[in-house]
């Protein structure tokens, strides 16, 4: 934690989390926007499905590559100088994507989004800890969870709006005036969090020392795992929206928002829920409460796939709900990840990311296409996923018992 953290921000705690909230949205808010506009580009740039599938694949791998060096470079440069030089080329990114006059130049631009994207999510997580001391950055990690959640649930139906009235090109011009906007913030508002005394030395050898250390720590591993893939439950009926909502439960694009309203208000819900725990409860037990909600209603959603027709009526609850449960444990978990290495934070914070996302960057590329067009398919995709996270969790209690035991202090 930075020594001088109460000088660095006088402000309500609250607005810190917004505007970090608001930092890391970027990278959800790129996605969701245009979603709802897949079919519609596809004409206009003459793509098959698989084709606009890799425009997600193209930039969850550029987000799961360039998250190796976010981090470790804000803990050699600083935060601010990451955060402001990724929103830039976000920025001149989008603006590609909207100059678009082919599907390659599409994959190409969004890959690019990607590679800078992920500098808001991961450098706002070591700025939390630099802020603030475990019960608190709990609490906030939660509030930032809440205020980030309204992005995909705006996302859709701005895309889907844009795209009806104006055309595709509109929504990419959207982001570009996102990330002018994002860029003035953080200039204006966003301090540099990073202490003197914690900066570390920026060469090959000692990034490489750094990853080694960490990467070869089955713990680290473990725990990234259990916060990371079950994500991957909900986010592929996120990926899989086209198929799931438009052909399976037959919903026009828009009207995508009630599924994008409905599982971010679990995600809302369940960091709300982890805020009111901090301090309260044991990290282990709260991670433990969270694992029990996704596996029973991922029972429950497989088991109503087979018995009954797909139908917006009941088919979007089961999503909602394991999206508070993952939001209810995920805050926790990370604040373990993230105070294993409370030297090389950023850092610590780039690996967390490069192995959730690589996942994502697989489910977008590979298992998503596979899957999408079978209900059940997804269900039980789903709940293998949330099995994944789960094997992951049990083995970090079996092996370090201690792990999550103490309630931290609340200061």
């Amino acid at each position: 934690m930075n020594p001088d953290a109460d000088k660095l921000w006088r402000a309500p705690r609250w607005a810190l989390a917004f505007l970090l909230a608001v930092l890391g949205m970027l990278g959800p808010f790129s996605i969701d926007t245009y979603i709802p506009a897949f079919a519609g580009i596809a004409k206009a740039l003459d793509a098959t499905p698989v084709q606009m599938q890799q425009t997600l694949s193209a930039y969850l791998f550029g987000f799961a590559f360039m998250n190796l060096f976010h981090g470790a470079l804000s803990d050699s440069f600083g935060r601010r100088p990451v955060v402001l030089t990724g929103i830039a080329i976000f920025t001149l990114a989008s603006m590609g994507c909207a100059l678009s006059q082919s599907i390659g130049q599409l994959v190409f631009f969004r890959g690019l989004q990607g590679l800078s994207t992920g500098a808001g999510i991961v450098v706002s997580r070591a700025v939390i800890r630099d802020m603030f001391p475990p019960a608190q950055a709990q609490k906030v990690m939660s509030q930032v969870t809440i205020y980030f959640g309204v992005a995909p649930a705006v996302a859709p139906i701005i895309g889907g709006w844009l795209f009806v009235h104006l055309d595709w090109h509109s929504i990419f011009w959207f982001l570009t005036g996102v990330g002018v906007v994002l860029w003035v913030a953080n200039y204006r508002l966003l301090p540099e969090t990073l202490h003197d005394t914690q900066r570390q030395a920026f060469n090959v050898r000692n990034l490489m020392r750094g990853y080694w250390q960490l990467g070869a720590n089955p713990r680290f591993l473990l725990l990234a795992l259990a916060s990371g893939v079950p994500f991957n439950g909900m986010f592929l009926y996120v990926l899989s929206a086209p198929a799931f909502l438009g052909e399976h439960l037959r919903l026009a694009p828009t009207q995508y928002f009630w599924f994008f309203i409905l599982t971010i208000s679990g995600i809302m819900g369940g960091a709300w829920a982890s805020g009111r725990a901090a301090g309260r409860i044991t990290p282990r037990r709260q991670i433990r409460h969270g694992f029990e909600i996704m596996t029973v209603v991922s029972l429950l959603n497989v088991a109503a796939n087979f018995l009954f027709e797909p139908h917006a009526g009941w088919a979007l609850a089961p999503i909602a709900i394991f999206s508070f449960g993952w939001a209810f444990m995920v805050p926790v978990i990370t604040l373990l990840v993230l105070d294993m290495a409370p030297e090389r934070r950023g850092l610590a914070s780039s690996l967390q990311a490069v192995i959730g996302s690589t996942a994502n960057g697989v489910v977008a590329g590979a298992i998503a296409p596979l899957v999408m067009h079978s209900t059940r398919a997804l269900a039980l995709t789903s709940i293998a996923f949330m099995g994944v996270g789960l094997v992951a969790w049990a083995v970090v209690q079996k092996r370090w018992p201690q792990t999550g035991r103490a309630i931290s202090a609340a200061a």
